[in-house]
């Protein structure tokens, strides 16, 4: 394929049909052609939506690519989204207990419930069964408790290339009323502890985390 026109035509394709970020190894196996070659193409396929007339646009999440409603459309699509399902997929509890592990992470059970001030290990339970959250092993300290970390689903749920990128946390909250569609503020982590704009003190002691969704109706 050595038309550049349908070469972006059919990454952009892929992207669209991906039910995960597509990688740019995946977009180059899949129409054979090199590295570089695919990467300049995407490059310009993303410059292509970067204009104001466009709703959607291509992002870096997670490792990959893939398409994304972008911000000054989002409360609009708030307002749909909660027409086509139930307002809340995630509890306020489970919304700040999983603030409390993106910001803190790794994290134990007991920090979590010592910042909350609550018993947070049924929100636990959702927040893994829901993939937000995953272990990363054992805290070494008495009584080895479980640490937790957020997933690859929770980087794509938020729109995240990586923890690294989180924002201050009120854009964090505006995040999930879009993504969760809820209309309550999620509390602070706690007193003189709110993460600033650079969110220094948030830095995971693990790399390569594995979670959660996006922006777009589903």
């Amino acid at each position: 394929m050595t038309n550049p026109a349908d070469l972006k035509a059919a990454i952009e394709a892929i992207i669209y049909v991906a039910d995960d970020p597509a990688t740019l190894d995946q977009i180059a196996r899949a129409l054979e052609i090199e590295k570089d070659v695919a990467r300049q193409a995407l490059k310009e396929l993303i410059e292509s939506y970067e204009t104001d007339d466009r709703g959607i646009g291509i992002r870096k999440v997670a490792g990959g690519y893939r398409f994304y409603t972008k911000p000054h459309h989002h409360e609009s699509l708030r307002r749909f989204i909660k027409h086509l399902r139930p307002p809340l997929r995630l509890t306020m509890a489970a919304l700040e207990t999983l603030a409390v592990i993106a910001y803190k992470q790794p994290v134990t059970l007991p920090e979590i419930q010592e910042i909350r001030g609550v018993s947070a290990a049924g929100v636990i339970k959702t927040l893994l069964d829901r993939r937000m959250i995953t272990t990363a092993g054992r805290k070494h300290v008495v009584g080895r408790p479980i640490l937790y970390r957020t997933t690859k689903e929770f980087l794509v749920r938020f729109g995240l290339s990586d923890v690294d990128d989180l924002p201050s946390l009120k854009e964090f909250e505006q995040l999930a009323q879009a993504a969760f569609g809820v209309d309550e503020g999620i509390a602070p982590l706690e007193p003189g502890d709110q993460p600033s704009e650079g969110l220094d003190e948030a830095q995971p002691e693990e790399q390569g985390h594995e979670s959660a969704g996006d922006l777009k109706p589903t």
